[in-house]
């Protein structure tokens, strides 16, 4: 099925191996008028696998630009045109600019249609071995470690599957935060490089993970699956060694935040632990 004017598509793409790509993506990146992508360059490499010529409609289409080309996008649209918005890799709109689009199509009571395909969250949660529904589906943290671990506090209220994008440029911290907030008990699959040649994946707690090789060198993309805290391996740290951890910690010269991290980090058990074992200890003079 080709596209019909008027109607905006949400064309998936593949997230590694072109041949994933299916014939209805082709027919309707060659019907469109429109072809918007947040990074052409990446665009022209799969337009020109697929043969769709891309001269006059190819547009950059991202965050910075997304609100200012919404009205003229929707004008084409009412002329009868017809818009294709892809990713860089994957389902659009999910971690990618585009909702402010999609929704606007939308209340302008304009069609909106899916062309489905690859997508992360469904791959990683198809191939971890965890609990695939219910799941909270996250998209990249924030880079910076404050509103990170926000973010990260903010998932440690659902009681299901948590399926988290990494940062390879951040994923030892990144691996690190989460086990410290949700709790180093708890397990979780780490994908790498889905789809692609070198497809690999590493299980355990996330204790585990922060010190595993994956952490030491990353190298691709990651999709970080963590399974309910009720499917994790509860940890019983002996009480009076986790007191010692901190207490050595803070002998250390390091502030009492980081005291409770190393003692968590050290056990495989989350602060708020270390915090209660420690918190009310009338032996333990924290400063």
């Amino acid at each position: 099925m080709c596209a019909e004017p008027g109607i905006l598509w949400i064309v998936a793409t593949p997230i590694g191996t072109l041949g994933d790509v299916s014939p209805r993506v082709k027919a309707v990146l060659s019907d469109v008028s429109v072809i918007l992508a947040e990074d052409t360059r990446r665009a022209r490499r799969l337009l020109s696998h697929l043969e769709v010529p891309t001269q006059g409609r190819l547009q950059s289409f991202h965050e910075h630009n997304e609100e200012k080309k919404v009205p003229s996008l929707l004008s084409r649209l009412r002329d009868g045109g017809s818009i294709a918005l892809i990713s860089d890799a994957g389902t659009p709109v999910l971690s990618d600019p585009g909702y402010v689009l999609v929704k606007s199509v939308r209340e302008a009571d304009l069609p909106v249609c899916s062309v489905p395909g690859a997508s992360a969250f469904t791959a990683a949660l198809a191939a971890a071995g965890r609990p695939p529904l219910p799941a909270t589906l996250c998209g990249f943290l924030p880079p910076r470690a404050g509103p990170r671990r926000r973010r990260i506090a903010e998932l440690d209220a659902a009681p299901w599957t948590i399926v988290i994008l990494l940062s390879p440029h951040r994923l030892a911290r990144e691996l690190a935060d989460v086990a410290e907030v949700l709790g180093g008990e708890r397990r979780a699959t780490l994908l790498a490089e889905i789809s692609k040649r070198y497809e690999r994946a590493s299980s355990g707690t996330l204790s585990e993970l922060t010190r595993g090789k994956e952490a030491e060198n990353p190298r691709g993309e990651y999709v970080l699956v963590v399974a309910p805290r009720d499917e994790s391996r509860q940890v019983e740290a002996d009480p009076e060694a986790v007191r010692a951890e901190y207490q050595r910690a803070l002998a250390d010269g390091v502030d009492r935040r980081e005291a409770l991290r190393t003692a968590a980090r050290r056990f495989g058990i989350r602060k708020r632990q270390v915090f209660d074992l420690v918190a009310n200890d009338p032996g333990i003079d924290d400063g």
